[in-house]
């Protein structure tokens, strides 16, 4: 912003001028305009703010203001309740003094609550009184308008059967600064932007990130205020031809702004995206506004925001799940249901940052678990939005400003916005770690004298501290249960964390081999639901054999701990046989079968990928053979197949989901209303005297009587648990022979 006291002091101070913006923005053009030095600037409201000046102020006005849209010259205001109370008020004003004899001058028009409803009459009425007054000043008989004369558009704004009238000083919006000659999808307009900024606490000196930053407005923005360029000064607007004027009031404005120019940011600003087409429109328009040395860009997905700096400022508009001017109902949103549940884990890390976030997102505050310090109605194009305001802890300078900002009187000096950690939770990680370490002492001994290097650590076993922990083979993997708490989604992350850090630390694992992973009850998907896409592969041992584990991308790792013993009964039974593995995951049951001597394997499972992992596993322990085949489809069908071509097996093993809503299949999956079907067919490819064994993790599982016809079946379920689960109901297993 230019210096007040850079003001000129010419005598011709009786200009009312107005400067328009956006609802929501007026207190910071009052703010603007103030910082220019003019005194009187005040909100009239409905995006409208008054002021007066000289010539001068319209150059400075027009060069100057970030988030106004236009200046105008306001030429009068009177009553008009019929046309030709606007014809006599409109003729009597000096409409001379700035529009000449070859000038042209458009007439606009709106009106709201007045007798004079019809624009467009209101815009000929007044077209008419002008030319009638500048016909009788310039004493002419005929006003022909030149097309290629000065420009100064009329607007006549009617209100309340008030008529008020202006001249566009600026011509095209200010939001057109010049250097965004490229959009990229939904762009955010300057003046919003620049609105966005100054409503932050950031300021030059502070790092400040915009983590969804597009072609990259936002930023831009900052770095033209942080540097103290005038957003105006690589452009022309209606008012830089028009003689009243003059090049030398032109000049003086473009003199001050540029000796008021900083060099460059103290800190640099960070714009991130996961587009890196977008992030090129973004370097491209930074260069245009000379602004190239002062932002770093970096192709970055969300999930990987992180920061060193203290006191930081997140400014950003992330996406809404709808294109700016698209209209849309309550399911346009679901595709950032999951962005947005992610921000305060993903914002904890920025400990001592305050974040500004523009959405249109209805269930913002209700889904990030936490009402924002501030929010502030605005609109990006024709859509409403609230900028949420989350006031940070503030370095020492700014503690007075922080405790004047925070409209609910808290004082934010030393607590994180999202995250933190109590004094319970603390308490927490101690009786965590106690445990851990007891348990720990036994369960080390499997890996030397039994050959497991897989098992369960931790289950549940401190109500306070809900989580599974599993060791493999020198990494751990934490599972989240869901259970009733009173801490929000920031704070909970922190919790998280906090208690995988004090597992590495008991265990002596390394912080980077620590996979935390959230187990929510399941509402129609999957059990395998992905998690991530880090892609950590691990080959880890069980009796003597080799698995791929992936600790990093699935909720699962790939290898069920529960089922260890139920493998090894496998393996001591599957000699000579020819074994069907339905619902064969990564195939570790085939990878059993096929050491205990099987004949040949089937696995059959309706994903591409785990039978590939499966194939992998085989591969990996020298199963490479014709024998072991694996086949793509839902297992019913691949049974109803089996039948048909009359193929039977002396082993299957059944270990099916609780529930599966696939999209390769029509109908959805569930346990208790399926597993009669299933187990029918699985009778049907059964040899006389054949093995099956039937598990499932389903807790309320009750296994209907005719399932089990034609079968001699026994429930094992109690001898298959392994000592290391404290929950002896993980799963329940049968094993059935075929009469």
């Amino acid at each position: 912003m230019a210096n007040s006291e850079n003001v000129s002091k010419q005598a011709n101070h009786d200009l009312r001028l107005i400067a328009t913006c956006m609802f929501g923005l007026e207190a910071v053009v009052v703010r603007e305009l103030l910082a220019l030095g003019y005194a009187d600037a005040k909100s009239q409201g409905s995006g409208r703010i008054e002021f007066s000046g000289d010539l001068l102020a319209i150059a400075r006005a027009n060069m100057w203001l970030r988030c106004a849209d236009r200046v105008l010259i306001k030429v009068g205001e009177f009553r008009a309740d019929d046309f030709g109370q606007l014809f006599d008020g409109v003729k009597g004003m000096e409409w001379e003094r700035w529009i000449g004899k070859d000038a042209r001058f458009p007439v606009q028009g709106r009106s709201y609550k007045s007798q004079l409803s019809s624009v467009p009459a209101c815009q000929k009425m007044v077209k008419k009184a002008v030319v009638e007054r500048l016909k009788t000043v310039h004493k002419i008989e005929w006003f022909d308008e030149p097309e290629d004369g000065g420009l100064y558009t009329i607007e006549v704004a009617m209100r309340n059967d008030i008529a008020t009238l202006t001249i566009d000083t600026s011509g095209d919006g200010l939001n057109k600064r010049g250097y965004r000659l490229l959009q990229g999808q939904a762009p955010l307009r300057e003046t919003l932007a620049a609105g966005m900024v100054q409503l932050s606490f950031w300021e030059n000196g502070r790092m400040m990130v915009d983590p969804f930053c597009g072609s990259g407005t936002i930023a831009i923005e900052a770095a033209l205020i942080g540097r103290n360029i005038a957003p105006g000064i690589n452009r022309r607007f209606a008012s830089d031809d028009w003689d009243v004027i003059g090049d030398e009031v032109w000049e003086g404005a473009l003199t001050e702004a540029r000796d008021v120019q900083k060099k460059k940011l103290e800190v640099k600003i960070a714009g991130y995206d996961i587009d890196g087409d977008v992030l090129d429109l973004a370097r491209y328009h930074t260069k245009l506004a000379g602004v190239e040395g002062d932002i770093h860009w970096q192709e970055r997905a969300f999930c990987d925001l992180g920061g060193k700096s203290e006191y930081g400022v997140m400014v950003t508009n992330p996406p809404y799940g709808r294109r700016i001017g698209e209209g849309g109902g309550e399911s346009d949103w679901a595709e950032v249901d999951a962005l947005y549940g992610s921000m305060p884990d993903v914002l904890r890390k920025l400990e001592t940052w305050s974040h500004f976030i523009l959405t249109a997102y209805p269930k913002f505050e209700e889904v990030i678990g936490q009402e924002a310090d501030r929010r502030r109605k605005l609109y990006n194009a024709r859509i409403e939005c609230t900028y949420f305001q989350f006031h940070g802890p503030r370095p020492e300078a700014l503690k007075r400003e922080a405790d004047i900002l925070d409209e609910k009187g808290k004082k934010n000096d030393t607590v994180a916005v999202f995250g933190g950690v109590s004094e319970k939770s603390k308490e927490d990680a101690e009786v965590f770690g106690n445990r851990l370490a007891k348990t720990s002492r036994h369960m080390r001994k499997w890996e030397s004298k039994r050959g497991i290097g897989c098992y369960r650590l931790y289950d549940k076993d401190v109500p306070v501290v809900p989580l599974v922990v599993d060791y493999y083979e020198g990494c751990l993997h934490i599972g989240e249960y869901e259970r009733p708490h009173d801490r929000n989604a920031g704070e909970q992350g922190a919790w998280l964390e906090l208690m995988g850090k004090k597992a590495a630390e008991v265990l002596g694992v390394r912080w980077d081999d620590v996979y935390i992973k959230s187990r929510m009850r399941q509402k129609g998907k999957d059990q395998h639901e992905k998690a991530g896409d880090a892609k950590r592969m691990k080959v880890v041992n069980e009796g003597g054999l080799k698995f791929l584990v992936n600790l990093s991308d699935y909720v699962d790792t790939g290898l069920f701990l529960d089922h260890r013993i139920t493998r090894g009964m496998v393996r001591d039974e599957a000699e000579g046989k020819d074994m069907l593995n339905l619902f064969g995951y990564t195939g570790s049951f085939s990878v059993y079968a096929a050491a205990g001597g099987a004949a040949s394997t089937m696995t059959v499972d309706l994903s591409a990928k785990y039978l590939d992992w499966a194939q992998e596993n085989l591969a990996i322990n020298g199963f490479e053979g014709d024998e072991h085949v694996f086949v793509r489809g839902d297992v019913l069908e691949v049974l109803g197949d089996l039948v048909e071509a009359g193929e039977t097996f002396d082993m299957v093993v059944v270990d099916p989901p609780t529930f599966s809503n696939s999209k390769r299949t029509d109908d959805d999956w569930e346990i208790s209303k399926d597993h009669v079907e299933l187990m029918t067919r699985v009778r049907m490819v059964l040899n006389k005297g054949g093995i099956c064994y039937f598990s499932n993790n389903f807790r309320k599982f009750k296994m209907d009587d005719e399932a089990l016809m034609g079968f001699d079946a026994q429930e094992i379920s109690e001898k298959t648990v392994p000592e290391d689960f404290r929950n002896k109901r993980v799963h329940r297993c049968w094993r059935m022979v075929k009469q």
